[in-house]
């Protein structure tokens, strides 16, 4: 089962399947063949050029936020427990496996169309889009680019439709440093067996597949960090869930391993080779923070700014006045530029070109600007923003955490300072 969403978008790959065929000599990736089929490879068009598959995505999920999530958003935050329902509801639509084939039980989109449900879902609860969000861009992908073959045909179908993933890297002394790792891993006859602790696991309490990094072989150093798929059942334990400031519905847990055999099968890629993959994924990844943090700062701009055409004061509406309207323009511009580097990232990334400095600018700059925007909604609605009432306090509380996790903000700026030094410096 592809679900209704992923079945849809099927029959619209169907539809331009000979656009495709005509645009695979061009040597482009899949996704942007597709983006071809509406708009020729050799026409500048703008970021906000979409393939048919794409806005039927994005309307879908729109439907999906509003009659599935917004009743559950504030029980969901109060509670600080994802409703099972939610989940279920995404894999039945098909937004689990956005990017992986479709005799995979994927819906078989582009990239792109990855960030968008990550936005989307996000202009209602940053909670369910980084459920989503670690899921598609960060577990689904690890295993449709490095497991072996056997691997990805018994994983990858479960992980379309009923299985939630977690990735499984930070540690109590490895945050910004995640190659300071201390989880070990020893290769025995028929196995590896797994000891450590790994903390601050997104999707931890919920999931039943692990993406683990652990090191085989310490005298290497970080070479010797190696990944491996582990099942929950295998013996992961669950232990401390933290209690946090935001996005309180989605888990964030301490996990425990005590001699957790894992089978030799279950290695994804090779061995001394954890790092290169978690590099490679964790840029990917700062994407989608990028989109969950555009989506928030939109969520929060459109459910504060509304109402102050309504609220009066002073014998007129408080967004007529021109210190108010000045607020809108600047914040409307800054989530407008931020989305606009995070499509940018996005597209690069589908073309094969180089994109670690320009989602590592998507990924600071959205957090600067979901703080700024959620802020200044809390702002315009007065009083009545500061309560947990209408939700909008809730926008602020989530976007504080799109500067620490997948890299902090400082680190997106080293990144960023290292590309211009390398490009500028003597």
């Amino acid at each position: 089962m592809i679900g209704k969403t992923a079945a849809r978008l099927s029959g619209t790959a169907t539809r331009t399947l000979a656009a495709r065929q005509r645009q695979a000599a061009s040597g482009l990736p899949v996704a942007r063949r597709c983006l071809a089929t509406e708009a020729s490879p050799l026409q500048p068009t703008s970021l906000f050029t979409f393939t048919e598959e794409e806005n039927m995505l994005r309307e879908s999920v729109q439907k999906f936020a509003q009659d599935m999530v917004v009743p559950r958003v504030r029980e969901m935050d109060e509670a600080e427990k994802m409703d099972p329902a939610i989940i279920k509801g995404l894999f039945d639509q098909g937004f689990m496996a956005v990017e992986t084939a479709a005799d995979l039980g994927g819906a078989e989109c582009s990239f792109t169309s990855a960030i968008i449900v990550i936005e989307e879902l996000a202009k209602i609860d940053a909670s369910v889009s980084v459920l989503c969000d670690v899921h598609n861009t960060l577990v689904n992908t690890l295993v449709r680019k490095h497991a072996s073959e056997e691997m990805k045909k018994k994983y990858l179908p479960i992980l379309s439709t009923e299985k939630l993933g977690s990735f499984a890297l930070s540690e109590p002394a490895s945050g910004s440093d995640a190659f300071a790792l201390q989880t070990r891993a020893e290769k025995k006859d028929d196995h590896y067996l797994l000891n450590g602790s790994k903390m601050w696991i997104t999707n931890a309490g919920e999931a039943e597949i692990f993406l683990v990094f652990a090191n085989l072989d310490p005298s290497k150093g970080y070479k010797g960090i190696t990944c491996f798929l582990v099942e929950k059942e295998m013996g992961v334990q669950i232990a401390k869930k933290e209690q946090k400031l935001g996005i309180r519905a989605s888990s964030t847990c301490t996990l425990n391993f005590d001699d957790v055999k894992v089978p030799l099968a279950n290695l994804l890629g090779k061995e001394g080779e954890g790092y290169k993959y978690a590099i490679e994924i964790l840029n990917e990844g700062r994407i989608g923070i990028a989109a969950q943090m555009v989506g928030l700062a939109q969520g929060a701009f459109e459910k504060s700014i509304g109402a102050t055409y309504q609220r009066k004061q002073f014998g007129k509406p408080v967004g007529e006045f021109q210190g108010m309207q000045f607020q809108f323009a600047e914040i409307h511009t800054m989530i407008e530029s931020a989305r606009l580097l995070t499509y940018n990232a996005a597209r690069l990334k589908e073309e094969g070109k180089p994109f670690t400095k320009e989602a590592a600018m998507a990924k600071w700059w959205s957090s600067e600007v979901a703080q700024k925007a959620s802020g200044s909604a809390i702002e315009w609605a007065g009083g009545l923003g500061f309560t947990r009432e209408i939700g909008i306090e809730k926008y602020w509380r989530d976007s504080k955490i799109g500067a620490i996790y997948e890299g902090t903000s400082n680190i997106q700026r080293l990144t960023i300072a290292k590309f211009l030094q390398k490009q500028y410096g003597q």
